[in-house]
């Protein structure tokens, strides 16, 4: 596994090395000895999976306040999607800075993405599929959003939203939810 850092502090793109032959590949998409060497010690607790019929489909952007804050790896097992993370860690440098990575069935990359970020994705493809690995349990009563088009944050989403949620339609911006 090759772990690159981004712009964005704790955040890695992970890329798994494929073993191909005639029969296709195998690839590990998690080792705790390779987190502990290049992350630290995260301790995922929570897998999750969400499919995703339509190209263009947005969800999030989503996060769990304190004290349930969570760390994510997030990978795109069938299709393409545009992941997108928001930070969110009051006291960062890049408060409010965001980046999207696109991660797709095809070039197998993962992000990873420390508590203190909110995260969203578009899907590019019909039919995808994308799967987390979660830090802490979700907690209905801790969850938050921000509004996916805030100003503010001038996100790039490369399609038009074709479906969404009237939850993730609703969510403040990042300055209303972070006075909350």
């Amino acid at each position: 596994m090759k772990f690159q850092t981004l712009e964005l502090a704790g955040v890695y793109l992970i890329e798994p090395e494929r073993v191909e032959d005639e029969r296709g590949y195998f690839v590990r998409t998690w080792c705790r000895d390779e987190f502990q060497r290049n992350i630290g010690d995260i301790a995922f607790v929570q897998s999750s999976q969400s499919f995703n019929r339509r190209a263009g489909t947005l969800r999030g952007l989503h996060f769990q306040a304190a004290p349930h804050g969570e760390a994510k790896l997030v990978r795109c097992s069938r299709g393409a999607i545009y992941d997108v993370i928001v930070d969110i860690r009051p006291d960062s440098p890049s408060y409010g800075c965001w980046l999207g990575r696109e991660l797709s069935e095809e070039n197998g990359q993962a992000l990873f993405i420390p508590d203190g970020f909110a995260h969203g994705f578009q899907t590019l493809d019909e039919g995808s599929e994308v799967c987390y690995q979660i830090s802490t349990n979700y907690r209905p009563e801790a969850a938050r959003g921000i509004r996916w088009n805030d100003r503010t944050l001038n996100i790039r989403w490369p399609l038009p939203v074709s479906l969404m949620s009237a939850r993730d339609r609703d969510w403040p911006d990042l300055a209303t939810a972070r006075a909350a």
